[in-house]
């Protein structure tokens, strides 16, 4: 395909065509239900009886199965052809914005793709800015990128209406075992055709920025409304478009829930009451105040356990921004509920210190924290940090999606991890290029599987330790009892306990808490148990006056 034909080409009558095999696919299921009630079905239960009667039910059946089949092929066309669509519309998208790109810097470019500028002049070559060469080296690589996809997707799109024509030649579009093949085959999704447009699932989030730019603003919203789970949860996606995006897809997740067939399996149960969580608390959002912070969801899905990200606050245009990390026992309900508490109070916090900069908090579940057993006791893996481990990459990609979609200055970042996920957060910290963060803060830690605060990214100084002197987990092994022999023999579940002096960080005051076992949970003033001593010195620190922080010695 070359540069004019996709630049230039209507793509509007394929989804006309794509209407219309739906439209023919729905008559079909009509006809065939009334077929199968209307002939099928009442022959089925006549009571007539004998070999001729068998025949005649052999027969009967043999033609709801063909219905069956050929309505499933007529949705299957219609979604190559409307997937079809959407990937040659994007190519295109991206395409006219090179060239509108090409245009503002004053370049040309002509059938072939060669690329010319006028000559240079005597102050152009004064300017350190001024860089033709590699401007349109850019730019060529841009439009031969939407030249490629959209070679890709006609390709594609023609080698499965091939397929299908040929089933409606010899007649096996109407065979019931190849038209579920055909709907079940991975070679023939229809979706796929629209994912290989997009940057690759283990794409930096500049990269996944810089397509999405790339797009225009009727294309970025034809994937928002028309393909929501594949826009919502990439990071380096504006959060204004992620939570357009995730409020389309919410719904859809919670009807498809309520309509599988009771009773849910426990998993799926957690799910549903975690969606509606979620669903509440941005409907109490919607009737605030209006000198509340606006909430955006970032994030939701069904892989694992769950998943939900929710922020107080825009974390595009925030001054200040940070996500918690929750640990044992995070259902996905308590997105909406307990830690989205949690993260509106360290908002309210870090606007109390600081006024003068806005404030994004963020609950992130992006993983699937350990859960506890039905004796209440952790699950025996909680002394494992494979779970951790599996989430601290996607933690470290979100945080880089923040960096890479903020607009104006830097934002100061602040990572925060509760038990469990302050392990996760301390990996993070301590991966290979570092953590996209400023501040790291961890509370009631089972540890972080480093020695020193100074093997996290952000150094020593800049590591901020909470931890009860009643929260039996920031005192492991000795409080779990029967698991202790599995832990950490210096007194920590992963690695040096935080709150130690030999750690190295800096630990701030928190109340001791009650002695009944709930202190573990009290650093956000749960159930109004402390003195908010505890989420005053976080809010310091999130608003980048650490400088105000209450510290206390470590043990």
């Amino acid at each position: 395909m070359d540069i004019a034909t996709l630049r230039d080409a209507d793509f509007t009558a394929m989804y006309g065509t794509a209407d219309g095999y739906a439209k023919l696919a729905g008559r079909f299921t009509i006809h065939t239900t009334s077929w199968k009630n209307g002939v099928d079905g009442r022959v089925a239960t006549s009571g007539w009886s004998g070999s001729t009667s068998a025949a005649a039910r052999t027969s009967l059946h043999g033609t709801t199965a063909k219905l069956t089949a050929a309505q499933t092929e007529l949705r299957l066309i219609s979604d190559v052809v409307r997937y079809g669509a959407d990937a040659l519309m994007l190519a295109q998208s991206k395409l006219r914005k090179a060239l509108d790109d090409l245009r503002t810097a004053g370049m040309t470019i002509n059938e072939c793709g060669d690329i010319s500028w006028p000559a240079t002049t005597y102050s152009d070559h004064h300017d350190p800015d001024y860089s033709p060469k590699s401007t349109a080296t850019a730019i060529s690589a841009r439009i031969t990128a939407a030249l490629t996809d959209a070679g890709t997707a006609d390709q594609t799109v023609s080698e499965r209406l091939r397929h299908y024509m040929q089933r409606a030649r010899d007649g096996s579009g109407l065979d019931p075992v190849a038209a579920v093949g055909d709907q079940v085959d991975p070679q023939l999704s229809a979706i796929s055709v629209v994912t290989a447009a997009l940057p690759r699932q283990d794409a930096p989030p500049t990269e996944v920025n810089a397509w999405w730019q790339g797009l225009t603003s009727d294309e970025q919203q034809r994937l928002i409304k028309d393909h929501p789970d594949l826009v919502g949860n990439r990071d380096g996606i504006p959060a204004v478009d992620r939570n357009q995006a995730n409020r389309f897809a919410l719904p859809k997740l919670i009807d498809k829930y309520e309509q599988k067939t009771p009773p849910l399996s426990e998993e799926d149960q957690r799910k549903l009451d975690g969606f509606r969580s979620i669903r509440e608390r941005l409907k109490a959002a919607s009737e605030q105040p209006g000198d509340q912070p606006p909430v955006y969801l970032l994030g939701i899905g069904e892989e694992g356990q769950g998943r939900g990200i929710l922020s107080f606050g825009n974390p595009d245009t925030a001054q200040n921004v940070t996500s918690f990390v929750g640990g044992l026992n995070t259902e996905l309900k308590r997105v909406g509920g307990g830690d989205a508490d949690r993260a509106k109070a360290v908002y309210d916090a870090a606007q109390h210190t600081d006024p003068s900069r806005s404030t994004a908090s963020i609950v992130w579940l992006g993983y699937d924290p350990p859960l506890k057993s039905g004796s209440g006791l952790p699950v025996p893996a909680i002394v494992a940090d494979d779970r951790a481990q599996a989430g601290a990459d996607a933690y470290n990609k979100f945080l880089a999606g923040q960096r890479a979609t903020h607009q104006g200055a830097p934002a100061h970042v602040t990572a925060q991890g509760h038990s469990y996920g302050s392990l996760l957060v301390g990996l993070a910290a301590q991966r290979p290029g570092g953590l996209p963060a400023d501040d790291v803060i961890l509370v009631g830690s089972p540890g972080t599987g480093a020695k020193h605060a100074s093997d996290f990214s952000v150094g020593a100084d800049h590591v901020f330790v909470g931890a009860a002197d009643n929260d039996y987990v920031s005192h492991a092994p000795s409080g779990l009892g029967a698991v202790g022999p599995a832990l950490d023999p210096n007194g920590a579940w992963f690695g040096t306990d935080p709150a130690t002096t030999e750690f190295g960080g800096t630990r701030f005051r928190v109340p001791p808490g009650p002695l009944d076992g709930s202190a573990h949970s009290g650093y956000w003033d749960d159930g109004q148990r402390d003195d908010k001593t505890s989420v005053h010195n976080i809010g310091a620190i999130v608003s980048g006056r650490s400088d105000l922080v209450q510290k206390v010695n470590g043990r």
